[in-house]
């Protein structure tokens, strides 16, 4: 594994495991909870060390449970998790510390390696009193780092109005369809990290170059893919229930994009 260190100092896995599917029938988001989640302890088996869940996936008792029976130790994991941008969790500053509170419930720590706010909230004083809530954990130990997810240069500068602490992490859509290129500019800039959701998502005509180049590395176009963000610096957050592919969007850290292999794929 390779990592990144965040504008705090804290370092975190370039490459991690989503979860919004983990625990549910036929692996749909919407799907009804099991009380099984084998595709994380498959997860953790291979070396996935960064786990990324949200209070909206429903299952956080489900993946804390899984995390805390497995043998790895709580220190070589990275829990990331989603405060969710509506009223039940951001109404009040009481609000918002019931939820961090039950988040650390579910995960059976006593803190959180990055907490997010998974979504912009609209209302600046909303915005403020749950920045100021998840500053006052975070000054506590009991979240190591703090971010943001989907937000944009308007609500990244608004929330730079009043935060003491700067956001880590912004977590965005970031792929070879959305590719949100002023956004990283921005990002960089500003010293923040960005970790990509949806890394994997391509065009079939983009596929197909991605796999062309990939077999020069005796690689898979998806390989080639999440390669060429990791080596921008940008964290790459794959999500399968297969093993087989877990393995696979791991394998990344045995060969090296060349330049004109980099300006092709962020040319398509």
């Amino acid at each position: 594994m390779e990592y990144i260190t965040l504008n705090n100092g804290v370092k975190m896995p370039i490459v991690g495991t989503g979860t919004n599917t983990y625990g549910k029938e036929n692996n749909e988001y919407n799907g009804v909870l099991t009380n099984e989640i084998p595709e994380l302890a498959s997860a953790l088996e291979l070396g996935y060390r960064s786990i990324d869940a949200a209070i909206m996936y429903r299952n956080e008792e489900l993946v804390g449970s899984v995390l805390a029976e497995s043998t790895v130790p709580r220190e070589e994991l990275f829990i990331t998790t989603k405060v969710p941008a509506s009223e039940e969790y951001i109404s009040s500053k009481e609000a918002t510390r019931a939820a961090i509170d039950n988040s650390l419930k579910n995960f059976q720590t006593d803190y959180l390696d990055l907490l997010l706010i998974h979504f912009p909230i609209e209302d600046k004083e909303q915005l403020k009193n749950t920045w100021e809530v998840f500053e006052e954990y975070y000054e506590a130990g009991k979240l190591k780092a703090i971010g943001v997810s989907n937000f944009g240069k308007n609500h990244l500068d608004e929330l730079k109005e009043f935060a003491k602490v700067k956001p880590a992490v912004n977590q965005i859509q970031i792929n070879l369809k959305e590719k949100n290129e002023h956004l990283l500019a921005l990002l960089k800039e500003e010293g923040i990290t960005h970790v990509a959701w949806g890394p994997m998502k391509a065009e079939a005509h983009q596929k197909e170059v991605l796999d062309e180049i990939g077999r020069a590395y005796g690689k898979s176009g998806a390989q080639v893919l999440l390669k060429y963000q990791i080596e921008r610096g940008v964290v790459v957050i794959p999500k399968s229930h297969n093993r087989e592919n877990q393995a696979s969007n791991l394998a990344l850290f045995d060969f090296v994009l060349t330049a004109v292999d980099m300006e092709k794929i962020g040319n398509l």
